[in-house]
């Protein structure tokens, strides 16, 4: 973490060196009540297009990740915040955040409990490589811990293996004990719960996991066969030191093997049981990076609100057609680029914004959420304790075919997930400024499409950071060569753009951060 002492003089500086630098007679200002739709003017469509027909031109050849068109793309990025005068996040002044990657194709080889082998694909699957040999494994029942339950009290798991189940306990009347009614907790969303149990088994000390969710066990095998099908591989953050860990998830024949009465045993347990595992798998380097620009709040720099949208496609098709992606996500990505023009506008005129504004611009979304993870989970370069919300733009510049109703909608995801300060706030600056419908279809964390954990705002929403995912809805042109510039409805992402900026400069200018009432442990 930089020194926040380094980080404001660097700024300065930066700021002194740009071309449009701020009077100091204009730095106390105060807001009016206008300034806000004075500055959300200047996000246009005719900026937006110019923008977007370069950035989904087949130059950029889809802006695959770690490829060339995508280094074409951070380029772009870098030399227009620098045209527009805003500093680098960082404190050495470097607009790149580096995120290291490395491609791994499917894995092959096996486990062995006790002599007996076990084939990868044939009752446990991992999806990255795996060696060593450990001579027991602690069982953790369902690996939680919340508030004064966990199964992890007077057993200890440093260096070891762990073996865990999906679910949550029971009361003998049938209630659940985490809320103790008959509501379930979030340790039973299988979506949510994979990754908390997964980094509170590293958190304890654990080195690996063995995880046992039968339900789902055949959707983590579709996923396998298919990699292994069509040989992509998988793209995954190169991790070193204490960042390791490694997850095999197994199914109930393999679970049974090692603890018998697994389904309704939940006792943890230390197993003596001798595991070797000899998983193998070929891995590439992939050098990627996120750019992330920052202009620094006038009286509360050290909160943060975030913006954020992926840089990155799909790149080439096999045929050779291009996926320009000019929906996904060349949409977000210029509207990001309006909106920080329009807040440059509104700093260089002294009239905020108070907060931090950082515009974060991620890599490897298509691979897997992978750059805004990295942000958040390895180098947040601004303390998440002080980041105050993440507002997420992945597709905003198209219709939604299946959606009946006003052509001037934009769906909403997230926004009443942690604060209710957060979705009150957004409502009221779309009344007061866009009266775009805001439509929550998606909204419902049990969505089967479960696009509230497909885009990079999912990444800040897990660390309790309130969030809201701006988005379109997908069409018959979704990772296809057919998202093209010429297919963007411009005077919908103008007003959607425009939408964004109104909200963040609510977040950013108001007196009070917006409060975290629904923190999910």
């Amino acid at each position: 973490m930089k020194k926040i002492l380094f980080l404001a003089c660097s700024l300065i500086m930066a700021c002194n060196s740009s071309q449009k630098t701020v009077d100091e007679s204009t730095q106390n200002k105060s807001l009016q009540p206008d300034d806000a739709k004075t500055y959300g003017e200047s996000i246009t469509e005719s900026e937006l297009k110019e923008h977007l027909y370069v950035y989904a031109s087949d130059e950029f050849e889809g802006r695959e990740t770690g490829q060339p068109g995508q280094k074409k793309a951070v380029e772009y990025l870098k030399n227009e915040y620098i045209k527009l005068g805003i500093p680098a996040a960082k404190s050495d002044g470097n607009y790149f955040q580096n995120v290291p990657l490395k491609l791994s194709k499917v894995p092959t080889g096996s486990i062995t409990i006790n002599s007996e082998e076990y084939k990868i694909g044939n009752h446990f699957l991992s999806f990255s490589e795996a060696t060593g040999s450990y001579e027991s494994i602690v069982y953790v029942g369902y690996g939680i811990e919340d508030g004064e339950y966990s199964d992890y009290a007077n057993i200890n798991v440093k260096g070891k293996f762990v073996l865990v189940k999906t679910g949550e306990p029971k009361n003998e009347d049938g209630t659940y004990v985490l809320t103790n009614s008959t509501k379930k907790s979030i340790w039973s969303n299988a979506n949510e719960s994979l990754e908390k149990r997964f980094i509170l088994a590293k958190n304890k000390g654990a080195i690996g996991i063995l995880y046992y969710d039968d339900a789902n066990y055949s959707r983590f095998k579709s996923r396998f066969n298919f990699s292994k099908s069509n040989n992509s591989g998988r793209m995954e953050i190169q991790k070193t030191g204490n960042h390791k860990f490694v997850s095999i998830f197994i199914n109930s024949t393999l679970a049974q093997k090692l603890v018998p009465e697994i389904k309704t045993k939940s006792i943890p347990l230390e197993i003596d049981t001798k595991l070797e595992l000899n998983i193998d798998s070929s891995n590439s380097k992939v050098n990627s990076e996120n750019v992330v620009a920052v202009l620094e709040g006038s009286e509360k720099p050290n909160e943060y609100v975030i913006i954020s949208s992926h840089l990155d496609h799909i790149g080439i098709a096999k045929d050779g057609e291009i996926n320009n992606g000019a929906d996904d996500d060349g949409s977000g990505t210029v509207a990001l680029l309006e909106i920080a023009e329009a807040f440059k506008k509104s700093a260089d005129a002294g009239v905020g914004p108070k907060r931090s504004i950082v515009f974060l611009h991620v890599t490897g979304e298509e691979k897997g959420l992978l750059g805004s993870q990295y942000y958040t989970d390895i180098d947040p370069i601004f303390p998440l304790a002080q980041t105050v919300t993440n507002l997420n733009i992945d597709m905003i510049g198209r219709i939604d075919p299946k959606r009946d109703g006003d052509r001037n909608y934009i769906y909403l995801i997230g926004s009443d997930k942690l604060s209710t300060e957060l979705h009150e706030l957004s409502e009221a600056a779309n009344k007061k400024y866009t009266n775009i419908t805001l439509d929550y279809t998606y909204n419902d964390k049990n969505d089967p499409n479960r696009f509230y954990y497909r885009s990079d705002h999912y990444n800040f929403a897990k660390n309790n950071i309130p969030i809201i995912f701006y988005f379109n809805g997908t069409h018959d042109d979704y990772h296809r060569p057919g998202d093209t510039p010429d297919k963007i409805n411009y005077d919908l992402l103008t007003n959607r753009s425009k939408l964004v900026f109104y909200t963040a400069w609510e977040v950013a200018n108001r007196e009070q951060r917006v409060v975290v009432d629904k923190a999910e442990n």
